[in-house]
């Protein structure tokens, strides 16, 4: 069986399904094939208990509110009846010591409350944020989100170069790959304004004392408080229904259950993949959502030995955890008002975050690993009966192969795999710890469902060892260095294959939910 499209891509998840959705509107038919039983990747929304609608993975589209990709799918996408939502709080705090700190979507009024905080930490975090939104903004986000090595790339940095001079760049360099600790020792005086801050360091696959730490850091911070945390209304596997919907409308289809096999070359030119007997072809283009490892080592026929050495090269990083709680009633927070924040972050300090960084780099348990707490109804109350409340909780510092635990309570499997109890024992310490900033709430519990590294790479394989950021984000292999560098035809999104593209999060800009690489590639194969 043969089917022929413009374009085809390998993959259902934002990266793909963005650069679908913009091909469609640009006049091109895309077949999207997803190798699993539902469509959209990481995007997946069920209802885990009667009247709770659970966002399974990811859930919160800062990053694809404030992309490229949306601000041209936008109308579109609402056409289609997705509709984000959003409350009036960011973030916040809480400790194990009684430290309860929440912060408003409002840059001002975190300044404020920051440095009641301590004196002087609300300016250093104002200042920082007017800095990257202001006259950083053209360089940080032209090197991030861009096509690297464009010439609308090479004219910024020319442009920067003489505006900065050669000792300007080098200090924009500097402060650019120091690593979290360093600043927040230097410029924030209040322990709870470093725990604040430090975990979220850890939503890009980085640990505090790891080089670029700090501008992750800051940037992911203030774009949070100022934007805000969105959800789609209803779950977000609304996202992909409204994608469905845009590609479908244009000719196009999305198919589930297709797992590809091999990409088809012709000439060194990729004319479509091939699923068991069935072949589908591409006029124009072939994209593919996958690792480096999958692209070079299985899909690519007889790939250039060192293509396939770079791909083996490739690292992956820590694995993430998640477990989601539906609640008979709403939990009381040691401050009251952190019932209305839709990320709280559960730690010590900025030491502790750094610690359970560690322990799970060692391939530890973390004995206090870094909880972020995610409250979905305090932005979108349709998920679940009135009353009644949803925990989504992630941790970003488990192991994904297990050696020992930390507190040395946890029996660990002699093959140091993830097993079902190894991953019970992990939700009761998450208990434990959320009854220090949430007394009680333990006993409002209906259930929960809970996913180990094994669990997520089991679901999307490419989350290898359960890393949510398909890669480590070290300086090596991130941005413009992504998936590796040292070959013109096989970074950020182009391959050594004519009219085959490489996106999803191992590749340039890396992860998160914008859809970036994703529209780079649709420009390169459709302009507007």
């Amino acid at each position: 069986m043969q089917s022929k499209s413009d374009v085809v891509i390998v993959g259902s998840g934002m990266n793909s399904l963005s650069c679908a959705a913009l091909l469609s509107q640009r006049g091109l038919r895309v077949t999207v094939l997803e190798r699993n039983p539902i469509a959209g990747g990481c995007i997946r929304t069920e209802e885990l208990f009667p009247g709770f609608t659970h966002d399974v993975f990811s859930s919160w589209y800062p990053l694809f509110v404030g992309g490229a990709a949306y601000a041209e799918l936008a109308p579109a996408l609402k056409e289609a009846g997705l509709e984000f939502v959003q409350s009036d709080y960011s973030t916040g705090l809480a400790t194990p010591d009684g430290v309860g700190i929440a912060l408003r979507q409002d840059m001002d009024d975190t300044i404020q409350r920051l440095n009641q905080i301590a004196p002087g930490d609300g300016d250093a975090i104002g200042q920082a944020a007017a800095r990257l939104f202001g006259p950083d903004a053209g360089l940080v986000f032209g090197l991030m989100g861009g096509e690297p090595y464009s010439w609308d790339t090479s004219k910024l940095v020319f442009k920067s170069w003489r505006e900065r001079g050669i000792d300007g760049m080098m200090h924009f360099a500097s402060q650019s790959l120091e690593n979290f600790r360093r600043w927040a020792e230097r410029e924030l005086s209040g322990d709870a304004t470093r725990a604040m801050i430090a975990p979220w360091v850890l939503h890009s696959g980085l640990g505090p004392d790891e080089a670029t730490s700090s501008l992750i850091g800051k940037l992911t911070f203030s774009a949070v408080v100022a934007g805000g945390m969105p959800v789609v209304k209803g779950g977000s596997y609304n996202i992909v229904k409204a994608f469905t919907q845009l590609i479908e409308k244009a000719g196009g289809q999305v198919l589930t259950g297709k797992h590809v096999d091999q990409i088809l070359i012709e000439n060194n030119k990729a004319t479509g993949v091939r699923v068991g007997s069935e072949q589908y072809l591409a006029s124009k283009a072939v994209v593919c959502n996958v690792t480096p490892n999958q692209l070079y080592e299985q899909l690519i026929p007889n790939a250039e030995q060192r293509y396939k050495d770079h791909a083996s090269a490739y690292r992956y990083g820590r694995g993430g955890m998640q477990i989601h709680f539906a609640l008979k009633e709403k939990p009381t927070w040691i401050n009251p008002e952190l019932i209305h924040v839709p990320m709280v972050h559960v730690t010590e300090s900025m030491e502790q975050v750094c610690a359970s960084v560690v322990e799970a780099n060692n391939g530890w348990l973390p004995r206090k690993p870094t909880l972020a707490v995610g409250q979905p109804l305090a932005v979108d109350p349709s998920r679940a009966p009135d009353g009644s409340w949803i925990l989504w909780v992630q941790m970003q510092d488990m192991p994904s192969t297990i050696k020992a635990d930390a507190a040395d309570e946890i029996t660990i499997p002699t093959d140091g795999k993830w097993n079902e109890e190894v991953r019970e024992a992990m939700v009761e310490r998450v208990k434990q710890r959320l009854e220090s900033v949430m007394p009680g709430w333990s006993q409002h519990i209906i259930g929960h469902k809970a996913f180990s590294p094994a669990d997520l790479e089991q679901w999307n394989i490419n989350l290898v060892g359960g890393d949510p950021y398909s890669g480590v984000c070290s300086p090596d292999q991130f941005f413009f260095m992504r998936p590796f560098a040292g070959e013109a035809k096989a970074r950020t999104g182009k391959t050594p294959i004519a009219n085959l593209h490489h996106i999803g999060a191992s590749v340039h800009p890396g992860p998160g939910l914008g859809g970036q690489s994703g529209y780079l590639a649709a420009n390169r194969i459709a302009k507007k």
